[in-house]
């Protein structure tokens, strides 16, 4: 399969690299800023380009992975040259809806790996989970015998599930690395390593192996201690953001545990 990467960024690197391990021939790679073009398509060893009017027509799959606000200016200026070719986009969080704004395109889809990524940090792409969608059947089932060459866990899904992995994946990742900076931030203040952190990190990554987050929750809002909440509330005076967020979560985990204590 002769594949067209339509960005260069983080997603692009880590899916274009992959791809080409696995024996797929990836021939175009286009980013508004040439040399960042030029660096991946290096690697890949394919042809960069800085515009889109200069697209190949003679890929056989176009996969766009640009920021989810360019998907469409994208679509509008690739429509006319990929007009009877399969095209999908990586994002997790714009639905399908966007190929409205290329008519004419009718062998649409969705290519979307679950993860973060780096550019400098590798990631196993056989564990990253590989969400598809597609306009056409015989195209979701072509797009599933590719990611299939890439990873072990490639799921058919909905539009509105999606969504909904999506945003599962900000909590999880965006908002718990969040949390992770202002425990940082904390420590810093105090003149002691994050480090210290890492192992309790760990463990509560590891305790999730059940499935079940619910059942491995631990600390004072679980427990019903609400000395120590008030006591860390205290803590954080003259810091009116950090109380806020702390409140809010402990408020919430003793919403989902009142079962456990009773107040």
């Amino acid at each position: 399969m002769k594949i067209a990467l339509i960005g260069a960024g983080n997603v692009a690197t880590h899916l274009g690299t992959k791809l080409v391990e696995v024996g797929e021939e990836v021939v175009q790679v286009y980013s508004r800023s040439l040399p960042k073009a030029t660096e991946l398509a290096k690697a890949l060893g394919a042809r960069p380009i800085d515009d889109l009017y200069g697209l190949t027509a003679k890929a056989d799959l176009y996969i766009i992975a640009v920021h989810d606000s360019a998907i469409a200016e994208v679509l509008k200026k690739i429509e006319e040259i990929v007009v009877d070719k399969m095209v999908v986009h990586t994002s997790g969080a714009t639905p399908a809806k966007v190929f409205e704004a290329a008519p004419d395109l009718v062998r649409t889809g969705v290519f979307y790996p679950l993860q973060t990524f780096t550019k400098e940090r590798k990631v196993d792409f056989s564990e990253v989970p590989i969400c598809l969608s597609a306009a056409d059947e015989t195209d979701l089932n072509l797009l599933e015998l590719l990611a299939l060459k890439l990873s072990t866990n490639v799921y058919k899904v909905t539009d509105a599930q999606r969504a909904w992995l999506h945003l599962s994946a900000v909590f999880v990742n965006n908002f718990t690395n969040h949390l992770f900076e202002i425990g940082h931030s904390c420590l810093k203040k105090q003149k002691l390593p994050f480090e210290m952190l890492l192992p309790l990190i760990q463990e509560t990554v590891a305790k999730l192996d059940g499935g079940q987050p619910k059942l491995v929750q631990t600390g004072p809002a679980v427990r019903g201690d609400f000395s120590t909440v008030e006591r860390h509330l205290t803590q954080l005076n003259g810091r009116g953001d950090l109380q806020e967020i702390y409140r809010v979560m402990t408020k919430h985990i003793k919403r989902t545990h009142a079962d456990n204590w009773t107040h």
